[in-house]
């Protein structure tokens, strides 16, 4: 027989990079939760560490990596039945298929739960000058590997670009990777973290289009105009924009990163490329 849930779970955006970007109604709720938890590999944030997050909400944080929140989340679940949980997540807490996958757990528990949203990548990168309702499907580019090396994000890259549409790519991040290598040898080791670059990703797109040899479909190739991003959001934030060539050999400094590949430009987009440019002569005058 269920019984009803006398709490409530709580998932909490804190935005791109600082401990002061919670929205108000977030930092209200967390102050008033029994027990706070913060998701720690699909984003982080890129200028607090959690003790300064601690500080701020007065509040103990425990850390749910992958394994806890993708192993079934009965330290989060378990006490959200009688208490106020909150679950936070750099950025917005539905940017990941993972926070939707927690939600149908908390639902099928009957456990009450509450989104507080905020800002993350998906609207953020409107800061490079690139209007939002012109971007099409999103693409994730992960590391390649020795023996797996993916591909379909090309495939997709090319499928907006022959409509036109702008290409937002978010760029791997690995914390808390099991070291197989290490788990066959009965070692339960973790391979350092990793944080994908503009130039790693660029590099890449530019690797695979040779190996392909049909000229990306005639809208994709190292002349193609593109935008790395670093630290969007923080103090430090860097926008440059340029070739797809020109930036494979720029420097974008400490993560995170993203890229954008341009579609079809509207004349206010190329003036805010032009802004960023390395070289504004490759930036067409619309």
């Amino acid at each position: 027989v269920s019984t009803q849930s006398t709490g409530m779970l709580y998932l909490v955006g804190l935005g791109l990079g600082d401990v002061k970007d919670i929205t108000v109604k977030g930092l209200e709720v967390v102050r008033t939760c029994d027990q706070v938890f913060l998701e720690a590999y699909t984003s982080l944030l890129i200028s607090s560490e959690t003790s300064e997050l601690e500080s701020y909400y007065n509040k103990k944080i425990q850390i749910a990596d992958r394994e806890v929140v993708e192993s079934g989340c009965e330290c989060i679940l378990g006490p959200a039945k009688e208490q106020n949980i909150a679950f936070l997540v750099v950025g917005d807490p539905l940017g990941a298929t993972t926070h939707t996958d927690l939600i149908l757990r908390a639902v099928e528990r009957d456990i009450p739960y509450k989104v507080i949203h905020n800002a993350s990548i998906m609207n953020a990168i409107a800061s490079t000058g690139l209007q939002l309702y012109n971007f099409g499907e999103t693409v994730s580019i992960c590391f390649w590997k020795e023996n797996w090396r993916p591909t379909s994000f090309v495939d997709k890259i090319i499928s907006n670009l022959k409509r036109g549409l702008h290409v937002l790519c978010l760029l791997d991040i690995r914390v808390k990777e099991i070291d197989w290598t290490k788990m066959v040898r009965g070692q339960k080791v973790y391979e350092p973290p990793q944080y994908m670059s503009v130039n790693t990703a660029v590099q890449q797109i530019l690797e695979h289009l040779k190996e392909r040899g049909d000229e990306g479909g005639n809208v994709l190739s190292e002349d193609t105009l593109a935008v790395g991003v670093a630290r969007l959001g923080s103090d430090k934030q860097t926008i440059i924009s340029g070739t797809l060539r020109q930036l494979a050999d720029t420097e974008f400094g400490e993560p995170l990163h993203s890229l954008c590949i341009v579609g079809k430009l509207h004349a206010l987009e190329a003036d805010m490329l032009r802004h960023f440019a390395v070289d504004k002569s490759v930036i067409p005058v619309l």
